[in-house]
Order: C-alpha cells, then structure tokens, then sequence
C-alpha cells in the first residue's frame, strides 16, 4: 500500500538533486553543441552504463538514507519510468525519421527533447503533488486516466502514433517561415537576410507535444507507485537522463519489441486498479484491500520480462514481426481504410 509515513526532504537535499540533474543536462548540451558527430554502440553503452550506474547510485544512498520502503518506491518508480520511456524511443525514432533529421544533429534533438520532458514533468509533478494533498478523489482519477490509457493503447498497440497530424505543427508550417533545410543544425538562420526558422523548430515542437502527452501518463503511473513528490521526480529524471544514450544503444534493436506497447498497456492497467483500490481503501472501506510497492515491483519486472523474451522470440521465428510505439487513437488513413474495407 503507499506509505502512511511522510518523506522529509530538506531544502538542501531538493537543491542538489535539481543540480545534479541540471549539470547532466549541462554535460550534455554542451557535448551536442562542442562536438556534433554521430553516435556509435560503444559510446552509447558507455553513457548508458553511467546514466543507470547514476540512477542505481542515487537509488542506494536514498534507501540508506531515507529507509528500504521508500528505497523501493524509487526503484519501482524509476523502473516504470524507464519502462515508458522506451516508449518515448519508438516515437523518437518515428519523428527523427518523418522529419528525415541528419544523425550529427540526432543527439543536440533529443537533448532539448529531453530538456523539454523534465520541465513538464516538473510542472506535472507539482500539480500531482498539491492535488493529491488536497483531494483523495485524484487517486480515482488518476486511476481511471490510466486504465483508459491502457485500454486505449492495447487496442491501437499495432499503430504508430502519426506526427504529423498534429495541429501545432500544421499551424507552425503554415504560419511561420521555414527553410527546407537543416543549415547546420541551427534552430534560426538567415536566408538572403530574412530571418528563417529550420526544421529542426518542426522536430522540437513535435517531441514537445510528445513530451506532452507522455507526461499526462506517466506522471500518474508513478504516483501509483508514491505519494512522494521528490521521489516522482528524482524517479523521472534519472530515468530521462539516459534517454538520449539509449536512443542510441536500442534504436536498432526496438522493431524487435513488438510485443512491448501490450506489456505497457498490462503495467498501467494494474497501476491504475492499484490506485483506484487505494482510493477505495481510503475514501470508501479500510477492508478495501490494496496493492503494496514490492509487489507492484516484481508486477512490473515479470510483465517486462517476459515481453521482452517473448518479443525476441516472436521476431526470431517471424523475422517480418515488426514493433510499434502503439496510440492512444487510431490513425487517420488507417480508420479511413476501415471503413472502406466494411463498407
């Protein structure tokens, strides 16, 4: 069940985990910016072995700190956030292809779009936070957001979510002025002394309404696994800090997932009944039985285990199986072809 106790973070301890985050962030922008190049396997592993080296490191002094059930949590939380952010990955690559983005640029991309994902998050988080104080009602909520999510992507779980059908990008290319390339990976530019937008405006503004939509999940999901706000964050952020190097380490290996969005689909349906149950418990019978957090643990590392083993079985024998990101709603031509076909 979510711990009765309240987690005590001093001012202290809340600045130097924002730095910490900030200064990876600031290493990474920086390596984007100095020193464009293509990614390869090794320097991905590389930084993805020190992202969860990172994350693991933090989530053991915390526990030793702070006590194993709130250890726990953090570990639940930053597992399902890193779970979900493979997701983020699929879409990444979607978007990096759709707008045909050059590989040296691939990494300062995914930086601002990670950048992007913790500001949100953080927004997301204090709401979070501050509603669930006041009113225990957003745990139903939350619960039921997340179980229409989950139904929603198990039934669209062989789609791609479609980028570009997306109003905020359809008005920015008919508003705004934008050069057909990429003019050395900058954000502006002038062209014969206009001043221009590239297309790499295009991508960031589609990974932030991705971003978006993927904060409106996952921000309920892992307050289904806490109450605490710093835990929700420090479980965010070191699970998005090494989303970029993954990007890198996994992209080739990600159509071998095919079973992946119904894994997620399973882990936030059983989160969203845990919350809901919770909800139950407190606001309607304490017989109403709830869900503890090193169950949900073991819950979310069975169900990504054994979609991962399953996947990689699937696209052994069927080497045509090809994963998707999944969708929350059905795409525009596939609907169309639907209704063609029962027509």
């Amino acid at each position: 069940m979510l711990e009765d106790h309240v987690l005590e973070i001093s001012g202290l301890t809340w600045a130097v985990t924002i730095g910490l985050v900030v200064a990876l962030l600031a290493l990474d922008l920086v390596l984007a910016a100095v020193r464009p190049h293509r990614i390869g396997f090794r320097e991905a592993t590389a930084w993805s072995v020190f992202y969860v080296g990172v994350a693991v490191a933090f989530g053991v002094w915390f526990a030793m700190t702070y006590g194993g059930d709130f250890g726990t949590q953090y570990f639940a939380g930053y597992i399902v956030e890193k779970s979900l952010s493979v997701d983020n990955l699929f879409v990444f690559v979607i978007i990096m292809t759709t707008f045909a983005v050059p590989e040296e640029h691939q990494h300062k991309v995914l930086t601002f779009g990670i950048v992007l994902a913790l500001i949100m998050r953080a927004i997301f988080i204090a709401l979070g936070a501050t509603l669930l104080s006041l009113f225990s009602f957003m745990f139903l909520l939350f619960g039921l957001l997340l179980v229409y999510t989950a139904v929603q992507m198990f039934r669209h779980r062989n789609e791609d979510p479609d980028v570009e059908d997306n109003a905020v990008i359809r008005s920015a290319r008919r508003v705004l002025p934008i050069t057909d390339e990429y003019v050395g990976g900058r954000i502006v530019t002038r062209v014969d002394g206009r001043r221009m937008l590239t297309p790499l405006f295009i991508v960031l503004i589609a990974i932030g309404s991705i971003d978006l939509l993927f904060a409106l999940d996952s921000i309920p999901a892992v307050f289904g696994v806490t109450e605490e706000a710093y835990i929700v964050f420090a479980a965010n952020a070191f699970a998005l800090l090494g989303l970029r190097a993954l990007f890198f380490l996994v992209k080739g290996l990600l159509d071998r997932l095919v079973y992946l969005s119904m894994g997620l689909s399973i882990i936030l349906a059983f989160i969203g009944a845990k919350l809901i149950l919770h909800w139950a418990h407190v606001d309607l019978s304490p017989s109403v039985p709830e869900i503890s957090t090193p169950v949900s643990l073991g819950v979310i590392v069975v169900v990504l285990a054994v979609v991962t083993v399953a996947s990689l079985a699937k696209t052994r024998s069927d080497p045509t199986a090809k994963a998707h990101a999944g969708s929350l709603r059905a795409r525009k031509h596939v609907a169309a072809d639907q209704e063609r076909g029962g027509a």
